[in-house]
């Protein structure tokens, strides 16, 4: 397939007449518009399904509740396209493997299970019961369960996740790598030790309620729109939204609300941020940390004129512990070392100081801008300890907002797909189900790899996701892909894993989130958790393309019946009707009683937030100040000339490529593009539009490199660069994660740049 490409300014603001425009296209070249304009109309709504996009919430006021990147979701699903054993009999996986992740998507809906055959190099159907039966051989004749690894995408519903992460633990691992280990860890791991609770504070109502919403590292034009609304209707009411973010995005700029017709017709759009600060790469903790020191200057001078405090002293006696320790540290960093790492001056982080000062009610919200960087533990630590010297939890209108990606990322967690469970949970598993949970903890995504490097993968079973794309260090992960003695993939279309296919492989095709479900019960709904710990329904209303495809849960069922049979549970009864398997998490999960009859409730039922009501699960009980040094260096042990990032484009959602253009940064019809400063490619001598070969600066003797990749002048500090994953996931480490996290540092990496094809490093002068 060919594409025109071009790069020319997108003046616009995001949403309006290009978002609704955009969402026309989609819904027409899905070949299949009449069904999915109605699943459009029924998505986020009582009785319909939930987004399979993003985990932002749902306000239940709009007519329309769906976004651009929504509705492409959808119809991206919801295909007449198929891919069935026609297809794999006209292509081969090595000559599919030469084809883009594009072009792999767009072929269609995968069908009917199929197992890899390395004679013929194809895949080839083979029945239900077969695959199940080799499924389950393949897990009995492990030496030792640790030899199994359970993969989990963030689409995955509730009750499918349950039984999985059930499934493994009956198996006796804890292994449970997953999208999460590569995104938001750091959140979680950071909030655990800051405030007892691993999620964000505050309800999707407290945005109407903020004076001020501090945004850090996220675009949500591309990643989450539909919290454009939430930022532009706080900013028409006055509230200051104050923006870090390394590259300048449209979404944070000006938006144009789709849903009002004025607005899209005309040149009509809202601001959004008030102000607008660029931090180079990794250097939103020194940039929290200036905020901190200024207004810990500010609050000396005004105690010594006898002046009111500007903390929320009462609030900090009674419920933190540590600031005596961060103040320490606090005056112990010193302006130039903030103003070097931050890439601000200490001017503008004054003012930022001087908003936050001014509000009576602050949010802070971030994204993978914060998580994916060696530091990024410390990073969500230090955003917390802002929030607690204001007082700014446990009330309406403030609070702490990580933006979760994939739609049930963080249910997948609560329902137990975490490669160290608490010991809560394997006590309730254990207690309810009358079996011995395995204790040590199990791998997370980056140890999985290592461990199928290392030959010590016998199964490999991915509920969704595609690891071979989202993983880091691409060659190395799809050879410990190739080693595993079994790979399984549970899919809705075919992607890059499944042609790097083990000794044995298989293809089960799943039940989309917008089609029925129908079980020996009738028709079934699932749940799925948003970012605000609401729980939501969520029922499929297209008809399926075959009726060889199975559901998540069945599929999960099938497998743990093959392998473990029924002794201690009837795993296909509870395929058979999704409301045992709730009452299953009733009785094992906390926040989830009386979980059937609570799905009725309309717009889902909160599970509630111990930090939010001032209750911290800390050693000490109290919600507890981090006094971290900043990190010397957000690329430590080299001496690259540029930090690298890699993001989405617009057409893109995780690893799934809806199209080739990147509209609000202005990219048509081209993937393989680096954003860079101008004046850094000045400085090297070339000229926007020519083509460089990128290459990672590391210690391990590796060489990691992508080529003919054209230049893209950008609005970006200097010494940065941004391009787009999966295309640069190959510049990614398998050896360099977050501290305390595991996470890949995919927002701080490393780089040389070179003219296409040569060999000499191009330095900035």
């Amino acid at each position: 397939m060919k594409f025109k490409t071009a790069v020319k300014p997108y003046r616009a603001a995001a949403g309006g007449l290009g978002s609704l425009e955009a969402t026309t296209r989609f819904v027409i070249d899905s070949k299949n518009a009449l069904k999915n304009m109605r699943n459009l109309l029924r998505m986020n709504k009582a009785r319909g399904f939930d987004c399979p996009g993003c985990a932002w919430g749902d306000d239940n006021k709009s007519t329309f509740s769906f976004c651009e990147n929504g509705a492409k979701a959808v119809t991206w699903e919801a295909t007449r396209r198929q891919i069935d054993a026609a297809f794999f009999a006209q292509h081969s996986v090595s000559a599919l493997t030469r084809q883009s992740d594009y072009f792999l998507e767009y072929q269609g809906r995968l069908t009917e299970p199929l197992r890899y055959n390395p004679q013929t190099d194809r895949y080839e159907p083979i029945s239900w019961a077969d695959a199940f039966a080799m499924i389950g051989e393949h897990i009995r004749a492990m030496d030792h369960p640790n030899q199994l690894e359970l993969y989990t995408s963030g689409r995955a519903s509730n009750e499918a996740s349950y039984l999985y992460q059930l499934f493994g633990r009956m198996v006796g691992t804890n292994n449970f790598p997953d999208c999460s280990n590569m995104c938001h860890e750091a959140s979680g791991a950071g909030l655990k030790r800051s405030i007892g609770v691993g999620k964000g504070t505050i309800h999707l109502a407290d945005f109407e309620q903020a004076d001020a919403i501090f945004v850090f590292g996220q675009n949500p034009g591309t990643n989450h729109p539909r919290m454009l609304h939430s930022l532009r209707h706080a900013a028409d009411r006055g509230a200051r939204i104050v923006t870090f973010n390394t590259l300048r995005e449209r979404g944070l700029e000006r938006f144009a609300d789709p849903q009002k017709p004025l607005e899209v017709v005309t040149s009509k759009a809202g601001a959004i941020s008030s102000s607008y600060y660029q931090p180079r790469l990794g250097g939103d903790m020194a940039a929290v940390r200036g905020i901190a020191k200024a207004l810990l200057e500010t609050q000396r001078q005004r105690l010594a004129k006898g002046e009111e405090s500007l903390f929320d002293d009462a609030f900090i006696a009674e419920h933190t512990n540590g600031i005596d320790q961060w103040f320490a540290q606090i005056d112990a960093t010193s302006w130039q070392s903030i103003e070097q790492q931050s890439g601000l001056s200490q001017q503008q982080l004054r003012d930022a100081a001087v908003v936050w000062q001014q509000a009576k009610r602050v949010i802070c919200t971030w994204a993978m801008g914060i998580t994916q960087h060696k530091h990024s533990l410390d990073t969500v630590r230090e955003i917390t300890n802002l929030q607690l010297l204001g007082g700014h939890l446990g009330k309406p209108g403030a609070g702490l907002c990580p933006v979760r990606g994939h739609s049930n990322v963080q249910g997948n967690r609560t329902m137990g797909i975490d490669e160290k469970p608490s010991t809560a949970l394997l006590d309730s598993l254990g207690r309810h189900f009358n079996f011995n949970p395995p204790r040590e903890p199990g791998h997370n995504t980056v140890e999985a790899i290592s461990a199928m490097l290392r030959d010590d993968v016998k199964v490999l079973i991915a509920l969704g996701g595609n690891l071979a794309a989202a993983a880091p260090d691409t060659p190395r992960t799809c050879e410990a892909l190739r080693r595993c003695g079994l790979t399984v993939y549970i899919s809705t279309k075919l992607n890059r894993s499944h042609l790097m296919p083990g000794k044995a492989s298989l293809i089960l095709p799943t039940l989309g989130r917008t089609e029925e479900d129908v079980q020996a019960s009738g028709r079934q709904f699932v749940t799925v958790e948003d970012s605000f710990s609401m729980v939501h329904a969520s029922e499929g209303i297209g008809k399926p393309l075959a009726t060889t495809q199975r559901s998540e849960t069945a599929i999960v069922a099938g497998i743990a019946d093959a392998t473990l049979g029924k002794e201690k549970l009837d795993w296909r009864a509870l395929a058979g009707d999704y409301n045992l398997i709730r009452e299953h998490i009733a009785a094992t999960i906390p926040g989830f009683d009386n979980f059937n009859a609570r799905c009725e409730e309309p717009g889902g039922f909160w599970l509630g937030n111990a930090a939010a009501d001032l209750r911290f699960a800390t050693p000490s009980g109290k919600a507890e100040f981090s006094a971290a040094v900043l990190p010397q260096s957000v690329c430590p042990e080299t001496d690259a000339p540029f930090v690298l990032q890699t993001l989405r484009s617009h057409d893109q959602y995780n690893t799934t490529i809806y199209g080739l253009d990147d509209r609000y940064r202005g990219v048509y019809g081209q993937r393989d593009v680096l954003f860079m400063h101008p004046d850094d490619i000045d400085a090297l001598g070339l000229k926007d539009g020519d083509r460089v070969d990128i290459e990672t600066r590391s210690t391990d003797g590796i060489e990691r490199r992508v080529e003919d990749f054209r230049l893209v002048a950008y609005d970006i500090p200097r010494g940065n660069l941004a391009a787009y994953y999966p295309e640069t996931n190959p510049l990614v480490p398998l050896t360099r994660f977050g501290d305390g996290t595991g996470t890949p540092t995919s927002k701080s990496i490393p780089v040389s740049v070179t003219a296409a094809h040569a060999r000499q490093t191009l330095r900035i002068a």
